[in-house]
Formats: structure tokens, sequence, C-alpha cells
């Protein structure tokens, strides 16, 4: 059966579409825990669950239970539902695998079966994403997140202020189990009235203005003191590391390359802006605001020339490396040299 994504998956279900079995792979859990929760609500009654749902780890099933399991009737039912997590442990459990391959060559049309693989392995198993509707559950576009965060807010009953959206959502690097966490506890402060981009900044100890898109922003500003003045901060923000601001300058310093190069050709302004989000949407890239990086890379453009954007991603290469190759002591300064070097030349004088 042909392999699906996140979206794909939504407008499936919107259209009344269901396969007998799914499986779920991909590296955000909480997504494949909303769909899992939308298929129990469409096939099985609430009253009926404890008859017709089965959740069960792979590791404790031998093949005898897989049998067991997907062929069972289902009681005063149309449909009973088994879901099979953790299923990465089946490569070494080949029998068990065999046998769930096996039953899936004639699925019984009775039984939804929902194989889950945990968020610490991202890549499918081949086998099971031939046998079964495969659905990959990555990493989602910053504006689908920002509406799942509105969306999941308003779950708890608390609604955000846009620039508290985009905050958190900055906060958590886009992170979504990190960010439901986040609103679970927002909901349990109270109060009336949105919640503020300032509560939401307290909550999580990031600052507005000292994210690391913030930091990403004044290297691409030719603002290097500001970003060297908030990089301590910003290097002791929860779950950060100097190797993955490497990795997003190396991001941004493509993106401003591509846009550099419509720049050369003429393209200017407003055209320049739509033509990269164009682009950002047809080459599907997560975890970034299209429209704002767009508009940030056009800004840029024209003060980072070809040169200047190949000499700036072979320090990133470097700080890199030595990132790589040294202690989380020495991050600060290998990170503070990086951005020295990417500060624009300063003429000499006459």
């Amino acid at each position: 059966m042909a392999g699906r994504d996140y979206e794909a998956f939504w407008k499936d279900l919107k259209r009344g579409s269901l396969e007998p079995c799914y499986y779920f792979y991909g590296q955000t859990d909480v997504l494949k825990d909303e769909a899992i929760a939308e298929l129990l609500e469409r096939t099985l009654e609430p009253g009926l669950r404890d008859f017709n749902l089965d959740i069960r780890s792979a590791g404790g099933l031998s093949p005898e239970d897989v049998s067991t399991l997907c062929t069972t009737l289902p009681m005063m039912a149309d449909r009973r539902v088994v879901v099979i997590r953790d299923v990465e442990a089946w490569a070494r459990k080949a029998k068990t695998k065999a046998a769930i391959l096996r039953y899936l060559e004639r699925p019984a049309k009775e039984t939804l079966l929902i194989l889950v693989q945990g968020g610490g392995e991202v890549e499918p198993d081949t086998d099971l994403a031939k046998a079964c509707h495969a659905v990959e559950f990555g990493l989602i576009r910053r504006d689908h997140a920002e509406r799942w965060v509105t969306k999941r807010a308003e779950h708890h009953g608390v609604v955000l202020t846009p620039e508290a959206t985009i905050h958190l959502l900055v906060a958590v690097d886009g992170d979504l189990g990190a960010a439901a966490s986040e609103l679970a506890k927002l909901a349990g402060l109270g109060g009336d009235g949105p919640v503020s981009l300032e509560t939401v900044a307290s909550l999580l100890g990031v600052r507005h203005g000292e994210t690391q898109d913030d930091w990403r922003d004044a290297l691409l500003a030719d603002e290097p003191a500001r970003a060297a003045g908030m990089l301590q901060h910003v290097l002791a923000q929860p779950g950060m590391s100097g190797v993955k601001l490497v990795t997003l300058v190396g991001q941004t310093l493509i993106g401003l390359a591509l846009t550099r190069e419509l720049y050369d050709q003429g393209v200017r302004d407003s055209r320049l802006r739509s033509t990269m989000v164009n682009n950002l949407k047809r080459i599907r890239v997560f975890g970034l605001s299209y429209d704002a990086s767009a508009q940030a890379w056009a800004a840029a453009a024209p003060r980072w020339p070809a040169p200047r954007i190949r000499a700036a991603l072979q320090a990133a290469l470097a700080a890199d490396q030595a990132l790589k190759g040294t202690t989380i002591s020495n991050e600060h300064g290998i990170i503070t040299d990086l951005v020295i070097s990417l500060a624009p030349a300063v003429p000499e004088a006459a």
C-alpha cells in the first residue's frame, strides 16, 4: 500500500477513507497519539472499547499472540482495534514480525490494526511499510505547527496571543511533544484572557528576543555584537548546543544563497519573497516559517554576495568540525569565533 504523510493522512480521514492496517513511524510521537485517538473515535463506540480494543507492546508478543489479537471477532460491534506499539522491537524478534506479515497478506475485515514505531527510530521498516498503509509523522511546517499549538491550547481551555504561540514554538525548537507539555502547564495557571508572550517566556525561561531564531536573525542582519551578547543565554537554554546553532546557521546560509542567486538574476522585492516562499513549499522544508524566512533572506540578500556566502558556509563547516572534536566547555568560544567570522568586512581607512 502507498505511504502517506501527516497531512495526507488527515485528508484521507476527512473523506471517510479507512484502511485495514496503519503503520505509523517518524519522530513526532504526539502526532501519532492524536491519529490513534481519531481512528478510535471513528471506529469504536466509547461504551464498547473495553471489549474491542487491545493495546500491546511488540516486544512482549509471540507469533501465537499476533494470530489471536488480529483474528478475534468484535463483540457487539462491526470492528475491533488492535494497537501494537514499539514495533521496532521486531527487528530482534523475526518470528513475530513474520507472523504479522503473513496476517497482512489477508487482513481480517473486522480488525483495524495500528502498528506504531517509537520516535527514537526515525527510519521506517521497509517490510511493514510495504504491507501496511504507512504514515510518516515527522516535523511539520511552521505554519501548520502554529495551528496545531492553537488547537491544542484550546483543548486545554487556553488562548495564546499570536506572539506567544510563535515564541513557544521557537523556544522548544519545534518539538510538539515539548510544546504539548508546556501547554498543559499553562492550563494549570488559570486566569482570564489570552496568555501573553511575557507569560510564556517566564514559564519557559527563554526570554523574548533571545531565542535561537533571534540569534540567527542578528547574524543575518550583520549585528555581530548583538549575536555575541545573547550567545551565552541561548546556549544555556534546554536542549540547546553549539552543533544545533551551527546547523541553524547552515540552513540559513543555504536559503540565503538561493535567494541571492535570484537577486543576481534581477528578481527583487515582493517577487523575490514570493518566489522563495513558493520554492520552500515545493521542496517541503519543515520547521520554518516560510513567509518570515523568505522575508529575512530577501532583506539580507543585497548585503550577502555569493563569495561572502561561500566563505560563511566554509566557516560554519569548520565550526561544526571543531565542535564535534572538542568538549562542551569550549563551544561558547567556537561559536563566538563563528559570529566574528560571519561579520561584514570593515573597509580599510584611506
